[in-house]
């Protein structure tokens, strides 16, 4: 892989990581589009790497928030915070379970074309306007201030995992499921964005420990590596890209913005299935 389709490819993660259009969906887009053509094992490397960034990313904007749950949870305050990442820890359940039992089915909707990028972008189009016009008062015509609604429950996370857990599969935008989802059932939008962008971390991780030992047990060759100049600057795209777009996207959720995006995915879902 060549450094600049690494970065053009880290770029692309770092946006749609956090926007809801699928950072999936959109490298499988963009690897047809740049006639990007690589064994399975290197694709799976640059894909570890990225993704790494993404999660550095979310680290860094949400440090403070992220450095205070640490601190409750592995002291074992029993406050407000310790629950909060017990919350994140059941919604990773049903994602943990696609991931132990169904990863090779979930892999198999990957590198076959676009047709399948292209009916999950319709089903992310249609979550994003339907969590769109939830939010809209029907007397005034304006969003509803992104503070009304109730904080996320013990339910409400696992129904947001779940949404998650279906999420794996290309097109269908995890950000966009997860935080289109909280605000379905009731969630305050100011609160289910930065849900949606910590309850990510441990299963980004976790695929990409189980990814490594894969590569590891195959004894991948210098010969069939990337290489490091194309990962390091996919990691430093994907990560610079990434702290913008998460703080726009905390930004444009609040104000209730996602119908746009909507539309976006609808658009790129129709260039997907004429795609030849």
């Amino acid at each position: 892989m060549e450094w600049l389709d690494a970065l053009i490819l880290g770029i692309v993660q770092g946006l749609a990581e956090y926007l809801p259009i699928s950072s999936s969906g959109h490298l499988e887009i963009f690897r047809e589009i740049l006639g990007i053509d690589l064994p399975s094992d290197q694709v799976l490397q640059f894909d570890i790497m990225v993704h790494a960034a993404t999660v550095c990313s979310t680290i860094v904007v949400l440090w403070p928030m992220f450095s205070r749950l640490c601190r409750s949870f592995f002291t074992f305050r029993r406050d407000d915070d310790f629950y909060y990442v017990c919350k994140i820890l059941v919604s990773c359940i049903p994602v943990g379970i696609v991931g132990v039992f169904f990863k090779d089915q979930v892999e198999a909707f990957f590198g076959n074309g676009l047709t399948v990028v292209g009916i999950c972008l319709i089903a992310t189009a249609c979550l994003l306007a339907f969590a769109h016009f939830s939010g809209v008062d029907r007397r005034t015509g304006r969003m509803i201030s992104g503070e009304r609604g109730r904080d996320i429950g013990w339910l409400d996370a696992f129904v947001i995992g779940c949404a998650q857990a279906v999420a794996v599969l290309p097109g269908l935008s995890r950000s966009g499921t997860t935080i289109a989802t909280g605000i379905l059932i009731g969630d305050k939008r100011d609160k289910v964005a930065s849900f949606s962008f910590l309850m990510v971390i441990l299963p980004i991780l976790g695929e990409a420990l189980l990814d490594t030992a894969k590569l590891l047990s195959g004894h991948t060759s210098a010969e069939n590596s990337v290489g490091a100049l194309s990962l390091v600057v996919g990691f430093v795209s994907a990560f610079v890209v990434g702290c913008c777009a998460c703080r726009w996207m905390l930004s444009l959720v609040r104000r209730g913005k996602l119908v746009w995006f909507a539309v976006y995915c609808l658009v790129m879902a129709v260039v997907c299935l004429l795609w030849r």
